[in-house]
């Protein structure tokens, strides 16, 4: 490989060029475009190690990267601010073609890059510690030449705490290093050209010729040495990495329908694990929106207890019981610092304040403002209860696990908080801020807190020294939601009570048990989703008020939370319709957003989101069980 001169537009003329490009035709139109300087967010993949994640655009760009971990700021950024946020960029030098793909059973992402004057193989990788002394984190980036000569450049634009701080330049032992503060990342690179620092970073060209293979790797430190890696060591991390995500992978238990969107669904969940606590975040994004240019841009880099038993429930349908255990103890651990009362949702390691504020970038297409934290964590959200006895009794009661006696008692003193606290209005599942309302999936819930406390004291997991109680309050909520929240006009159950408006998370009501398969009003309730809700594969949360300006997309875990009932009251056929549907809404490498735009079909809000994937792997699990 050689270098052409830095700045230089011209690329050096290469024999029978003309030959070539007749040889190797190309559609230069699926060259990925982007719009105002942004990549389509469904252009995106996401790669990780565990304890941080990345953004890489279809067009070669690392759009997105938070080191140390997945909730610190950032280093690229420019997902948030094309100007300002920082970016890897690595692409032909030529028009091109691009197509990306996981390596089969991993999330080391491979792009091809096709050209009139041959074809290049890049693959991305945040990699896993092996045996060598590692950097504290590491993005290993190999470029392949599979055939003809293709220029390439790179450039490397860091840009700390979220794109607002500039790094100082530097060279160690002749390697490019940007440092400020307690960071410092090396550009370490082998045969992809003589990297130059420029005024905003570090870049360089090269060609790709056939048979080719060139290395470029971004080393990290965060106040520890910055380690400067050799190829050979980047080289072997790669490919541990790629074979450290197939044994994974290979050990799932998942036998059912639809098995590559499930097990993509459950690598995508495995990225969003934080390996140091066993926390699961919600997304690897923060503020991505979900109406381009409006200000529904939120940071879903914490977990949330509303999304813990459906990720239970998904470690243990595929075999994950590292993941389960870790998950669960992080959520009894983090739960501990605020018992009684549970907040929406908790830092990765485990911390509970998560204060919001805005920063000074441009957001997503001019979709401002852009946020880090999240003022839902002060919230009351009474369905959390809900979801934590729920996500305790799977543990135990579906797990074959018993609580450690401190752990029992916290169970039981949730369940007295529950027959305290239910009546009481609150922000509801989806976090509306607007007044505090009498949300019925809410009321729901706290009826199924109650109930799985009555069944693990019954099996002696928990003190039942107040089961009456609880027995007595659970008919008290189940009076309060059929007298006052369902709608005769409707015949359904509705938002909040007294309201005349649906709620397509009144779908959980089924879902977690608050009334079987086959009950008269769940039934209904579930027609009358798809009725008013459904637009094709399309389901919105809810068609009322919220307390913002604007508008939102269709909510993918809605579509599959709709497929699920469908299959639990025994559609099957209609379950199977819609799911197909709803898969072929993916994006090319089996990713989904949070919300997408019906009209477009294009992703809304942050990426990859948690929960879509886990209430595609419910669905999944669901049908499988209703067909059999």
């Amino acid at each position: 490989m050689t270098a052409a001169p830095l700045g230089s537009d011209r690329t050096p003329p290469e024999p029978n060029r003309r030959r070539r490009e007749q040889a190797e035709p190309f559609d230069a139109a699926a060259q990925p475009a982007r719009v105002d300087g942004y990549a389509e967010l469904r252009d995106y993949a996401v790669i990780g190690d565990g304890r941080s994640t990345a953004l890489v655009a279809r067009d070669g760009s690392v759009d997105w990267l938070a080191w140390p971990d997945m909730d610190s700021p950032t280093l690229f950024a420019a997902v948030l601010d094309h100007v300002r946020g920082g970016r890897f960029a690595l692409r032909p030098d030529v028009p091109y073609a691009a197509a990306h793909r996981y390596l089969p059973g991993t999330n080391v992402l491979e792009t091809t890059f096709t050209t009139a004057r041959g074809t290049v193989r890049l693959t991305d990788a945040l990699t896993v510690p092996d045996a060598s002394l590692a950097p504290a984190r590491e993005l290993v980036r190999r470029i392949e030449g599979l055939s003809g000569s293709v220029p390439l450049r790179w450039s490397v634009r860091p840009r700390f705490d979220y794109g607002t701080r500039a790094p100082r330049p530097a060279r160690r032992s002749g390697v490019p290093v940007a440092a400020l503060g307690p960071e410092a990342v090396a550009v370490c690179s082998w045969d992809a050209g003589e990297p130059q620092h420029t005024v905003d970073g570090v870049a360089s060209r090269f060609r790709a010729d056939a048979g080719t293979r060139a290395l470029i790797a971004l080393a990290y430190a965060f106040q520890e040495p910055l380690v400067l890696p050799t190829r050979a060591e980047c080289e072997a991390r790669l490919d541990h990495t790629a074979a450290t995500w197939r044994r994974w992978t290979d050990d799932r238990t998942y036998t059912g329908p639809w098995p590559d969107a499930v097990l993509r669904s459950a690598l995508a969940l495995k990225l969003l694990v934080h390996a140091p606590s066993g926390a699961v975040a919600a997304a690897a994004t923060c503020s991505l929106p979900e109406e381009l240019g409006g200000e529904r841009n939120w940071d879903y880099r914490f977990s949330w207890i509303r999304d813990s038993a459906f990720t239970l429930d998904a470690f243990l349908e595929l075999g994950c019981s590292p993941e389960a255990t870790g998950y669960f103890w992080w959520l009894m651990h983090a739960s501990q610092l605020t018992h009684p009362r549970l907040r929406v949702l908790y830092r990765l390691d485990g911390g509970s304040r998560a204060p919001e504020r805005t920063l000074p970038l441009s957001g997503y297409r001019d979709s401002a403002p852009v946020r880090v934290g999240n003022a839902a964590s002060d919230q009351l959200q009474l369905d959390t209860y809900g979801e934590l006895l729920q996500t305790a009794w799977l543990y135990a009661a579906e797990g074959g696990r018993r609580f450690d006696a401190d752990i029992a008692r916290r169970l039981a003193q949730t369940a007295d908080f529950v027959c305290a606290a239910w009546r009481r209005p609150d922000a509801g599942i989806w976090e509306v801020r607007s007044a505090p309302e009498h949300f019925t999936q809410s009321k729901m819930m706290c009826w199924v807190a109650l109930d799985r406390a009555l069944d693990l004291a019954r099996r002696r997991l928990i003190p039942d020294r107040h089961a009456a109680r609880w027995r007595r309050e659970r008919q008290a909520v189940a009076e309060f939601v059929e007298d006052r929240c369902f709608s005769p006009r409707l015949d359904s159950y509705v938002r909040s009570a007294g309201s005349g408006e649906l709620d397509a998370g009144l779908l959980l009501g089924l879902l977690h048990g608050y009334r079987p398969p086959g009950d008269p009003r769940m039934d209904r309730t579930v027609a009358a989703v798809q009725r008013i809700l459904r637009d094709g594969p399309h389901v919105h949360r809810y068609l009322g008020r919220d307390g913002l300006p604007g508008n939102e997309g269709s909510f993918l875990a809605c579509s599959f939370w709709l497929a699920e009932a469908l299959a639990r009251c025994g559609r099957v056929e209609d379950a199977v319709r819609l799911m197909e549907q709803l898969l072929a809404l993916a994006n090319d490498v089996g990713l989904y957003s949070e919300e997408i735009d019906p009209s477009t079909g294009a992703f809304l809000g942050n990426l990859p989101q948690g929960l879509s994937h886990l209430a595609l792997i419910s669905a999944a699990c669901a049908i499988e069980e209703a067909a059999r």
